[in-house]
């Protein structure tokens, strides 16, 4: 099987093009921005007519894109995570080839939820910043598109390579920073807000089923669970070996000078992705059309993690 990835130097991609190297039968092309990709093209600023002369010289079976940006304004998300979409589709629909699209969403897509729920697919997508709009845009624009196609609304991933800005990578880097400064306190704010955590390496497979299966539409990789981000940080302390105790500020008191914010300025609240307090996912479509569970553990994840903040000591 013949497969193009697009975004294969992100932080999903990393793992996507290391799981698809894994199958023999997959013939790996990567297509991305930087001098490292097989072939160098950018889909937010590309024509649907170049790409689409490409994939005809490639005759890919698969296309998986995980191409795009979680940082910026409005206008920069909308190019790299809607506009780009909108190329990558066009481009399928002029290209002879046939591929299957395998588009990775996000669960900011969704927006807030009520706390104890779990969010299926057939909720109706209420985005609540500028990111989970432009991914929504795009997830719309796959839907629509008559193609052979599949999203993938992944919730909140984690484990080896979690960018440093993500709200589990600051929790690591202050931790590190305590105990390289030798503190016995640590004191975070915006610890209340529950993820549903999944390692990027599960969605990595997940991925890697979406392209063998037939499913089509939107389905959610997740773990079906939620976690207290505070819960996350007591498990984060305990691999780490910090002996300290974790001290959590609210809203007015994380305004201080005194604060280590955990998820960036104060107030910490909302938590970044423009979710509020709670998001859980639905797994049972991911199970019942992919044959997929997660199966790595949150400890684990975070050891990962820590183990890659712990070489900054």
């Amino acid at each position: 099987m013949r497969v193009l990835l697009l975004g294969a130097n992100g932080y999903l991609g990393r793992y996507v093009a290391d799981r698809l190297l894994a199958d023999p039968a997959v013939q790996l092309t990567a297509l991305g921005r930087g001098d490292d990709a097989d072939v160098r093209f950018d889909l937010a600023t590309g024509s649907p007519g170049a790409l689409a002369r490409f994939l005809d010289a490639v005759h890919p079976g698969v296309v998986i894109n995980c191409a795009g940006t979680t940082r910026g304004g409005a206008r920069e998300l909308t190019r790299h995570n809607t506009v780009a979409v909108a190329t990558v589709c066009e481009s399928l629909r002029r290209s002879s080839c046939g591929a299957r699209l395998v588009q990775l969403g996000c669960a900011a897509e969704y927006g807030p939820s009520q706390p104890g729920s779990s969010t299926a697919e057939d909720a109706v997508p209420r985005p609540g910043g500028p990111y989970g709009v432009s991914k929504l845009a795009a997830t719309e624009l796959v839907l629509g598109s008559d193609l052979d196609a599949v999203v993938l609304r992944v919730f909140s991933p984690v484990g080896p390579g979690t960018p440093a800005g993500s709200p589990l990578g600051r929790l690591a880097e202050a931790m590190r920073r305590a105990m390289q400064a030798g503190d016995s306190e640590l004191r975070l704010s915006g610890l209340g807000v529950q993820r549903d955590f999944v390692d990027v390496r599960d969605a990595a497979r997940a991925v890697h089923a979406a392209s063998l299966s037939a499913a089509q539409g939107v389905v959610n990789i997740g773990t079906g669970r939620a976690i207290r981000l505070r819960d996350a940080a007591s498990v984060l302390a305990r691999v780490a070996g910090f002996g300290g105790s974790l001290q959590e500020l609210d809203a007015a008191s994380a305004r201080g000078p005194a604060a280590v914010e955990a998820l960036g300025g104060p107030p910490a609240y909302p938590y970044p992705d423009g979710c509020g307090s709670w998001q859980q996912a639905d797994v049972r479509t991911a199970r019942d059309r992919l044959g997929w569970r997660p199966r790595i553990a949150l400890e684990e994840s975070l050891a990962d993690i820590w183990m890659e903040a712990a070489c900054r000591i």
